[in-house]
């Protein structure tokens, strides 16, 4: 937690009006200059509640920094008791939708089954009905549960969903892999009718609608009938398809077929966004989820307290049992299972469980979580690990996004150059490298060459000639200690610019060893998932200019042997070198080309590509 400055003008003023504030519970409702609602919250104590918003020095969160700076007025609400302000609270959020308050925002939508207009239909999950001439059924409001029932029907009843398009397609080539794995009944070897297909996809879609039971009840009488008749093939075909059936619910089947309905719930935040989570279990089997991205983040227990509030003050579907991955206040425990008890009209059971395969599914919740939030921040989960990590080591209010670090290589003292790596969120971001050639220090002198580099950097950025130069970094790494710290931040602070910088400092075996500032050093030897990053970062710019000056070594060495033969001077030698650019180009001009290029005689010219063909 760090001390934010809200920069709030009217903070005296709101400092007096809440000392005259009751100690009752309540719900306050903070407005902007505007007059406009920006936070709703709920109180035991409305004096104790809002006074913590506008002390002195307040130890608050960004997101807290930020609305108590925009605060210019607030009302409130006096109720009974604690309950009544839980209830009133969530009634006035999901009134008035308050800025800072977690609003729900899920992915959820309508969804189709639709069965393609072909001569074989195939079946597919769909989030839009079109007028294409196909059935659809629904909709649905899960997506999820229509994309698991059409990849169970398909999986169960050997589906083809691959591209090929019958009759067209029969016996041009061999069945796919699908088929000979029994994934598919391999419509593509023209052995099966339209009339049997037809049959097979009204089959699937009777599963789809009535579930597995259903679908094995009428198979197995379809079955008996078949043997009865003698129809051996087809009884064979049918018990493969029960079991196939009967396969798939097993395996839909979560932990314990005797897991009672539920949900579970679990959010998983960063310091700047947050995710929710909903599992539901219905009759044994996973029955839909929800995600929910909330994009302000609280403290964790007001975070689920809200988001329980507002989650199921909205639905109708609420399960006699709800269980959390993380705990919340008592109090508010037990108001919020009275609401949800007078809600539902029935009993309400909320629990945070500790062991055994609750314990799992709540776990599972919280996977989840993390994964939707790292997608919706364009980071795996490793990778926001590791960013949040590194944020909190150096004490910054937010993940970087755009980290930049720069290496100077040089042999001896000549052919210094520099590199500019750039990682966003996490990933090495290759299209915005940059190379650096340092032309105003003479000699070997890694400061000066770092501060030539920093400030071409950045006046590159205020001209905005190049895409890579545009973007801000919001963290800046030198390769070296202190010394490079306390070197280049006065040169780019007088241009301007705040952004963080920091050394990365080596052991004696050349590996990285911990984040220098200004002052000492910084470890990471608890963060691994930082220290990981920040490695791969150093290694990552020390190859690049590594690269760089070994390749323009190399062509300044070339250019010198050019320069053997009589009549080539250095003038010429560059000539040469910046129109063909490469060796390889070099060695593949003709004799008169290189004449030409040089300005040459075509003795000197022969003598040259005698050189170049030596090297």
């Amino acid at each position: 937690m760090h001390v934010y400055d809200t920069d709030n003008p009217r903070l005296p003023f709101l400092r007096d009006k809440t000392s005259k504030l009751t100690l009752r519970p309540g719900c306050y409702i903070m407005k902007n200059a505007q007059g406009k609602i920006i936070y709703i919250g709920k109180a035991k104590s409305l004096r104790k509640r809002v006074t913590s918003y506008f002390r002195k020095s307040a130890d608050h969160l960004p997101k807290v920094a930020r609305m108590v700076s925009h605060v210019n007025d607030y009302d409130f609400i006096v109720t009974d008791s604690e309950f009544e302000a839980l209830v009133l609270e969530c009634s006035l959020i999901k009134q008035y939708k308050p800025k800072y308050n977690i609003l729900l925002k899920d992915d959820k939508g309508y969804s189709y089954i639709r069965i393609s207009d072909e001569d074989y239909p195939r079946l597919s999950g769909e989030l839009q009905k079109y007028d294409d001439g196909a059935q659809y059924i629904g909709p649905y409001t899960s997506s999820f549960a229509v994309r698991q029932a059409v990849e169970e029907a398909n999986k169960v009843f050997m589906l083809p969903t691959c591209h090929r398009k019958f009759p067209q397609d029969f016996c041009r080539e061999r069945p796919c892999l699908n088929f000979h794995i029994k994934q598919c009944m391999g419509v593509c070897q023209g052995k099966i009718s339209r009339e049997e297909y037809a049959k097979i996809i009204e089959e699937a879609l009777e599963y789809i609608r009535g579930g597995s039971s259903l679908s094995v009840d009428k198979l197995t009488s379809q079955m008996q009938a078949a043997a009865e008749e003698l129809n051996f093939e087809l009884a064979a075909r049918l018990r493969d398809r029960i079991r196939a059936i009967e396969k798939a619910s097993e395996s839909q089947k979560i932990i314990d077929e005797n897991v009672k309905d539920c949900d579970l719930l679990a959010i998983v935040a960063n310091s700047e966004n947050a995710c929710a989570s909903v599992i539901k279990y219905r009759g044994g089997r996973l029955y839909d989820k929800a995600d929910f991205f909330l994009e302000q983040t609280d403290e964790p227990t007001a975070m689920l307290t809200g988001f329980l509030m507002q989650y199921y003050s909205s639905s109708d579907d609420i399960p006699r049992n709800i269980f959390l991955a993380d705990g919340i206040d008592g109090q508010d425990m037990e108001n919020i299972t009275r609401f949800l008890k007078e809600k539902s009209g029935h009993a309400i059971h909320i629990a945070v469980p500790q062991k055994g395969n609750m314990l799992r599914l709540t776990t599972l919740a919280k996977s989840n979580a993390s994964e939707y939030l790292s997608i919706r921040m364009g980071r795996t989960g490793r990778e926001a690990a590791a960013l949040d990590e590194l944020a909190k080591a150096l004490g910054m209010e937010k993940v970087p996004k755009t980290i930049e670090c720069y290496d100077i290589s040089n042999l001896a003292s000549s052919d210094m150059v520099a590199g500019m790596v750039v990682f966003e969120n996490g990933r090495p971001l290759k299209k915005h490298y940059r190379r650096f050639v340092i032309k105003g220090v003479e000699g070997q002198n890694d400061y000066a060459s770092m501060q030539e580099v920093l400030k071409r950097r950045f006046e590159n950025y205020f001209e905005q000639e190049d895409e890579s130069f545009s973007v801000m970094p919001d963290l800046i790494f030198l390769d070296g200690g202190k010394g490079h710290v306390n070197t280049v931040t006065p040169v780019v602070r007088e241009m301007g610019v705040e952004c963080p910088i920091y050394g990365l400092v080596k052991d004696n075996k050349h590996r990285t060893r911990a984040v220098a500032t200004s002052g000492g050093e910084i470890s990471l030897s608890k963060s691994r998932a930082a220290f990981n990053l920040v490695t791969a970062i150093q290694d990552e710019v020390h190859r690049y200019s590594v690269a760089f000056m070994t390749k323009r070594h190399k062509k300044t060495t070339f250019a010198s042997r050019l320069t053997e033969v009589k009549g080539v001077g250095t003038k010429k030698a560059a000539r040469l070198m910046n129109e063909f650019k490469t060796i390889e180009k070099l060695r593949a001009a003709g004799t008169e080309e290189i004449r030409k290029t040089a300005g040459v005689s075509e003795e000197t010219a022969q003598q040259l590509m005698e050189i170049i063909k030596e090297l």
